[in-house]
């Protein structure tokens, strides 16, 4: 349970650090949304740019299986490289948006 709590404190951490740092505009705005009881963690913007619409997810975390699953990243940096930083072993990151049978080749878990 310590670790679970350890990898909650990080993903909790990274994403307030990486939404800090966004790129913003007074009219899109990034959220945080952290989903304690079920272990979903999500960042996305919200709001208009000139005319168009923006709405969208920009990550999606869960711990499932003990493991930080990546269910969406979409980082330049690659958010996976972010908990290698923080001494995560690679067999406890799933990049959960490839398919089971891609995540054999990534050097991560497959799941």
């Amino acid at each position: 349970m310590e670790k679970i709590n350890q990898y909650r404190q990080y993903i909790q951490n990274v994403l307030k650090e990486y939404a800090e740092n966004a790129p913003s505009d007074e009219d899109v705005e990034v959220n945080l949304s952290f989903d304690l009881e079920r272990d979903h963690y999500h960042i996305f913007n919200i709001g208009w740019l000139k005319r168009r619409r923006i709405y969208g997810c920009v990550l999606h975390l869960n711990i499932k299986n003990d493991k930080i699953w990546i269910q969406h990243d979409g980082t330049e940096i690659g958010i996976a490289n972010k908990f290698i930083q923080l001494d995560v072993p690679k067999q406890d990151i799933v990049l959960g948006f490839h398919s089971p049978y891609r995540r054999q080749f990534t050097g991560f878990a497959i799941q």
